[in-house]
């Protein structure tokens, strides 16, 4: 047993100190503050006071008046300025810098408002969308002035359908989640999904490329021969979980520092959406627990994959199928947030390689009986016991295996060399 502490704590110290831990970490908690103070940033390069003139020629004369006053009544950095002369004189202007563009107003033959806009800036869709905007509001008004409709029956007729969504109680007795505690559940089903999306490619490769390494340099053969295979497979991937726990921690709790101090500029949209506040405290244990068997699932595999090279150049080549498994995972999960009670999202939820993505889903989206969550959990203990014996025979054999290109087909004679210890 005190060998193993050993290996772990070699394991996660030499990552810990190494220079591509601290570089990575240290970008990501410069991403993550970047994205927090993302409105001050902005502000840095974005003049407020600075206005977007738009030059009016206004054939009607009368639309300028109401457009103008629709416009003062709205927050926005785009000014209007009547015009008096031509178009061509306005596009002249424009060239020149003292407008953005040019709007021009015609009446059709209903009496109603007709526009063009000229500019050189057609990339800057903002101007465009919003004079539009304004312009339909005008012309539904005068469009109800002629045909006799009362302005407020016109508002009543616009105004959003009162539609309610009420749960009623399930199979098993108890009511469904409300609109709350699903979007509460969404936002902790994206970070979890990435999580482990990110915690699979990266701590993942890094045991198999720890172990390779190890191996090129053949001290392995002296710590097999000191220590049980099982205890230094685990050893590595405990100690590289610790360093991955250590990184995500860091960033988990950077992010609520910022989402503290900057709660009152993080609102509605999609904080709103994805807001935290309404979920149960199992779907956070869920959370955990997935997360983790998901990642002793994975690390595993990669440890055992990791045995059978003897180059570095070889580890991502064999860790292909570990990543396109989890790929498939993600993408299923991704596709099943809109459709988590599918029949499809249900059966791959029991496959242990997609179990932590998908189950989770289930859990966090839908009211899943406790014997599914049980059964889903007792087959990924299962598969990560089976492949922790299989990896443990292949590990002591693959270890030993030198001088060959790595393939799947090098399982066979890895068995054979652990049996021969």
């Amino acid at each position: 047993m005190n060998k193993f502490w050993i290996v772990l704590k070699h394991t996660y110290w030499t990552r810990f100190k190494s220079k591509s831990f601290i570089i990575t970490t240290a970008i990501f908690l410069v991403f993550i503050l970047g994205l927090a103070n993302i409105q001050s940033i902005i502000g840095l390069f974005d003049n407020e006071d600075e206005q977007d003139i738009v030059a009016v020629v206004d054939q009607t004369d009368e639309i300028y008046d109401m457009l103008s006053q629709n416009f003062a009544q709205t927050d926005n950095n785009i000014s209007l300025e009547l015009f008096d002369g031509t178009v061509e004189d306005a596009e002249e202007a424009v060239k020149s810098g003292e407008y953005v563009g040019v709007l021009s107003i015609q009446s059709s033959k209903d009496n109603l408002p007709v526009a063009s806009y000229h500019t050189s800036q057609l990339s800057n869709t903002r101007i465009q969308s919003q004079l539009e905007n304004h312009l339909q509001q005008i012309k539904v008004a005068l469009a109800t002035n002629q045909a006799g409709i009362d302005q407020s029956v016109l508002e009543s007729i616009y105004a959003p359908i009162e539609f309610d969504t009420v749960a009623i109680e399930n199979e098993s007795g108890g009511e469904a989640k409300t609109e709350e505690e699903l979007n509460g559940a969404r936002g902790l089903v994206y970070v979890m999904l990435f999580l482990l999306y990110f915690a699979v490619l990266t701590y993942g490769n890094m045991i198999a490329m720890d172990i390779a390494n190890e191996k090129s340099s053949r001290v392995m053969e002296i710590l097999i021969s000191s220590s049980s295979p099982v205890s230094q497979m685990f050893a590595k991937i405990i100690g590289i979980a610790l360093l991955g726990l250590t990184q995500i921690g860091l960033f988990l709790i950077v992010g609520f520092i910022m989402i503290q101090q900057k709660q009152d500029e993080l609102v509605g949209g999609f904080f709103e959406f994805f807001g935290l506040s309404e979920i149960s405290v199992a779907t956070f244990i869920y959370a955990i627990v997935f997360f983790l068997l998901g990642y002793l699932l994975y690390a595993t595999l990669s440890a055992m994959l990791g045995s059978l090279v003897s180059r570095m150049e070889e580890v991502n080549q064999l860790m292909m199928p570990v990543i396109l498994l989890i790929v498939v995972a993600f993408m299923l999960a991704m596709f099943g947030i809109s459709v988590p009670e599918s029949s499809v999202m249900t059966v791959t939820s029991f496959i242990p390689f997609f179990t932590p993505m998908v189950m989770f889903l289930r859990v966090g989206m839908l009211d899943v009986p406790i014997w599914e969550v049980g059964l889903s959990i007792a087959i990924m203990i299962a598969t990560i016991a089976f492949l922790a014996f299989i990896g443990a025979r292949v590990y002591r054999g693959g270890v030993l295996m030198y001088g060959r290109g790595a393939s799947l087909k090098d399982f066979k004679q890895a068995m054979k060399l652990s049996k021969k210890e």
